[in-house]
């Protein structure tokens, strides 16, 4: 049984959730510990916005207290060097699969429109990129962190 091509549940209640899609953080892999969980929980937080069919539903403990819906499938967090990132980032562009990126000029910035324009002073070729989100189709977004290896 599928569920709108994003998750395979299979017949059995029990049986693994497989899913058709993969959201995947590349971060450059000479990133400090604080910028890189800064970095993905900005990145992840442009895949929710952009793509509501990635979130679940509300979640609520045993007492009933709510909670925020949170993505309904794992993110894979990857790193590789400045070349890597550059290369993911045109392979998911030409793939047109929806992304989020951050760029080294935005850990100078506090705010987010001083960061949406120190992207947009930059051509696309040229961004220092610390990091890139993806979602898309499992093969396609293999295919375009292609190099990457998985965050240790």
């Amino acid at each position: 049984m599928t569920n709108e091509n994003t998750e395979n549940t299979g017949y059995a209640e029990n049986a693994p959730v497989r899913f058709d899609t993969k959201i995947a953080v590349l971060l450059r892999e000479d990133l400090e510990s604080w910028q890189r969980l800064n970095v993905t929980a900005f990145l992840v937080s442009g895949l929710g916005s952009a793509l509501p069919e990635v979130i679940g539903e509300p979640y609520a403990d045993a007492d009933g207290t709510p909670y925020l819906p949170m993505f309904r499938q794992p993110v894979l967090v990857f790193e590789g060097t400045k070349e890597t990132l550059a290369a993911a980032h045109r392979r998911v562009l030409s793939r047109s699969l929806p992304r989020s990126v951050f760029t080294s000029d935005l850990f100078a910035t506090g705010n987010d429109r001083d960061n949406r324009a120190a992207v947009r002073a930059v051509r696309r070729d040229q961004l220092d990129l610390v990091g890139l989100a993806v979602h898309g189709p499992r093969n396609a977004v293999d295919k375009a962190l292609k190099g990457a290896r998985m965050h240790p």
